[in-house]
């Protein structure tokens, strides 16, 4: 019990450190420019842009919590939408009526397809990474520009452009005020929570990142659950690439790029431990709010893209530092 409590404790400490940092973000911005960062279409905006963002973001930390990475997670959501496009399009047409106007069953079914391609993009990874023995980061950084080629072989370049309304409402509709986007990431991270801390699942996969060996002499199935965890994190950049594209309307082989950089450094900035074993679903929010009201402000103060890739990249830094430090220190 007193573990479990020195556990809690620690757990406590960081989302207070992370509330710390978003308050004084917001702070911070706010008193930069009040008269356009308080606007409240810069926070009904965020309600449809971060989901999707937060959705890559927990599907890295579930990939670091075994001591991997997934870096392939833009190119499974580019080419989970784009299937999904190319099949509204072979079914409706490429514009008109039927496209738009399409029937709830067969939008279902454009669901289970960019979601079946998601699950099955993970299950590569996860044989690679599990059955090849190969480094994570060298088989996702592969299979990443694998997907993005077929993507690049299947639009031959453009844009999949024209979804129907019902997906689109996905990306940019409410349901009794609140962002669709925002009740699709909260019912999804609550899901990913219970799995990785009510769950043999999610205690298993934090005690294969804490020591790999001690966990197979244990008898735990290591290779079956690290597998399963990079079809969990196929899925959920899956589900990222549906917000994405329903809130464009269109899915492409390069949409989301600047997104990996900001889901590891969200994944890093909660507290994951990119060796394994730490992370949380909780920290992940909340960090994903930070990072959400740094990237407002900037763009209201018209910071250069370039100027702010390298914050992004301090800011990365800084991260893996502290959580070097706080795990010395602990």
């Amino acid at each position: 019990m007193s573990a479990i409590a020195q556990r809690l404790r620690k757990l406590d400490t960081d989302l207070l450190q992370l509330l710390l940092l978003t308050l004084i973000i917001f702070a911070g911005m706010a008193a930069l420019n009040p008269e356009r960062f308080l606007r409240p279409y810069v926070f009904e905006s965020i309600t449809f842009i971060a989901p999707e963002l937060g959705l890559l973001a927990i599907a890295m930390m579930v990939a670091m919590l075994t001591g991997g990475i997934d870096l392939s997670v833009i190119g499974i959501a580019n080419l989970s939408c784009i299937l999904a496009g190319l099949f509204f399009h072979a079914v409706g047409g490429a514009r008109g009526p039927d496209l738009v106007n399409m029937a709830w069953p067969l939008v279902v079914a454009g669901i289970g397809i960019a979601l079946a391609t998601g699950l099955l993009a993970g299950a590569i990874n996860g044989l690679l990474v599990t059955k090849l023995r190969v480094t994570p980061i060298l088989a996702t950084i592969g299979t990443g520009q694998v997907f993005t080629g077929i993507c690049l072989v299947l639009t031959g370049g453009p844009a999949v452009v024209g979804f129907p309304r019902i997906w689109g409402q996905l990306g940019n509709g409410t349901l009794l005020g609140i962002a669709i986007p925002l009740l699709v990431f909260c019912v999804v991270a609550g899901l990913v929570w219970f799995l990785l801390a009510r769950t043999a699942f999610g205690i298993n996969l934090a005690l294969i990142g804490t020591n790999p060996k001690a966990a197979a002499f244990a008898g735990l199935r290591t290779t079956r659950t690290v597998f399963l965890s990079y079809v969990l994190t196929g899925g959920l950049a899956a589900t990222a690439g549906i917000l994405l594209s329903a809130r464009t309307n269109a899915a492409k082989s390069d949409y989301g790029v600047s997104y990996l950089l900001q889901a590891v450094l969200i994944a890093v900035l909660a507290g994951t431990n990119p060796s394994g074993g730490r992370g949380n679903v909780p920290a992940i929010a909340l960090a994903l709010v930070a990072l959400m009201l740094l990237s407002s402000g900037l763009q209201i103060m018209r910071f250069s893209n370039f100027l702010v890739d390298l914050i992004w990249g301090g800011f990365l830094l800084l991260s893996i530092a502290l959580a070097a430090w706080r795990r010395r220190v602990r």
